[in-house]
């Protein structure tokens, strides 16, 4: 028996008046969008049809009639439409594509971790501390009145079981409350994050790119999902140029070249979502831009003891304009290090107590990173709006959602 169906795939059918009794061409004639059918009929080869095959139908039984209109229509709908009716717009051959290939770049990242000898635990959701910073904290009420947060990150757990497992990883979702409106910030996401002993700065690069380069093979690798991928990009070349080592820039550097492309910008400001994009497209592939200020980098990031004004940390920025898809550096292990840039961004110390105890009571080098799922795969389908990454985004402009 052949397959008729599967999810992203499409059998043609075709109806002839001649082939169908009365009652089967008059219902038929009554079947309504997103109608569920059940058909009969024979198979026949043509290769103009998708898939090289059509069902020449000689029964049809309808299995649940569809009210009509369906509110989204036949055409193409505005983003506001598709939001509103997120629950039906999922249906689409288009998000189903979108579906297949996430469900396929979290098998390839399993994947690498398992390989390499990397062990999957499951941090808390609901924490005590910040870890990105008090201002994009969700709070919420915890029992008795108490006051808890959204996790914005798993690494501080993570860290604790470096000292149990060696080399672990997560895939969690985060918490941001950015009213930032742009097309590459969700208040929700799915973070895949991994923390490793004994690794120090440039092993975590290299790690990253691994995975990074793995995944994108992956994904290429498999000819549903090429044709996919091609489909939404046009061509694959910038994808399959994805090869490691990749690129490094220094902090220097890229305002040195802002700078010279006209960007507004001095030695000690931030990089945002609008310099990442040019220098996303200057660069054309992917690249580390490394050695931030130390002032623009969480608590937890080490300094660089040659040079304490610069951390040792990294983002991974994808090429044609669509910026940073990995966060990650080496850990600051000085106690007094820490305590003192706890206090410098405004938190008690004693809330980060059980944090502090993993340097006070034996610690060693270790480094860590965080990827965006939704920045990643945003970037390989080339899709013009995040949001189209999730069947259910969460956006700080979305007053009521399902």
């Amino acid at each position: 028996m052949r397959p008729l169906h599967s999810p992203g795939k499409i059998l043609q059918t075709v109806l002839k008046r001649e082939m169908l009794t009365d009652d089967v061409w008059e219902t038929a004639k009554h079947i309504t969008q997103e109608t569920s059918l059940i058909l009969r009929g024979k198979l026949i080869d043509n290769p103009r049809a998708p898939g090289g095959i059509e069902l020449h139908v000689h029964d049809i039984s309808i299995t649940h009639l569809a009210k009509t209109p369906y509110p989204l229509g036949k055409k193409a709908q505005p983003p506001d439409v598709l939001m509103r009716w997120r629950h039906l717009a999922v249906r689409s051959p288009k998000y189903t594509k979108i579906w297949l290939v996430r469900e396929r770049l979290l098998q390839l990242a399993r994947e690498y971790f398992v390989k390499n000898g990397w062990h999957e635990v499951s941090p808390p959701i609901i924490v005590s501390t910040a870890v990105e910073g008090g201002a994009t904290l969700f709070e919420i009420k915890y029992f008795d009145n108490s006051i808890a947060y959204l996790s914005q990150s798993a690494q501080l757990y993570l860290e604790v079981m470096i000292f149990s497992l060696g080399k672990v990883w997560s895939l969690t979702p985060s918490f941001r409350a950015e009213k930032s409106r742009t097309r590459r910030h969700l208040a929700e996401y799915w973070h895949l994050e991994a923390e490793a002993a004994w690794c120090r700065f440039e092993d975590n690069l290299k790690i990253q790119e691994e995975l990074v380069e793995y995944i994108v093979r992956g994904l290429l690798n498999d000819e549903d999902t090429k044709i996919i991928i091609q489909e939404f990009r046009g061509d694959l070349e910038t994808l399959e140029d994805t090869k490691v080592p990749f690129k490094r820039i220094t902090y220097d550097d890229a305002v040195e070249l802002l700078q010279s492309k006209g960007v507004n910008i001095k030695w000690g400001d931030d990089i945002g979502a609008d310099e990442e994009k040019v220098l996303s497209e200057e660069i054309g592939e992917l690249f580390f831009l490394t050695h931030f200020p130390t002032h623009l980098k969480a608590f937890y990031v080490k300094l660089d003891e040659k040079r304490p004004e610069v951390c040792l940390a990294a983002d991974l920025l994808a090429p044609e304009g669509y910026g940073e898809i990995i966060g990650g550096s080496e850990r600051e292990d000085s106690i007094d290090v820490l305590v003192d840039r706890i206090r410098k961004e405004g938190f008690d110390p004693e809330s980060y107590s059980w944090y502090l105890d993993l340097r006070k009571y034996g610690s060693v080098p270790h480094s860590g990173f965080g990827l965006g799922v939704e920045r990643l795969l945003w970037w390989i389908l080339k899709l013009d709006h995040i949001r189209d990454t999730l069947p259910f985004p969460r956006l700080a402009r979305v007053k009521k959602f399902i």
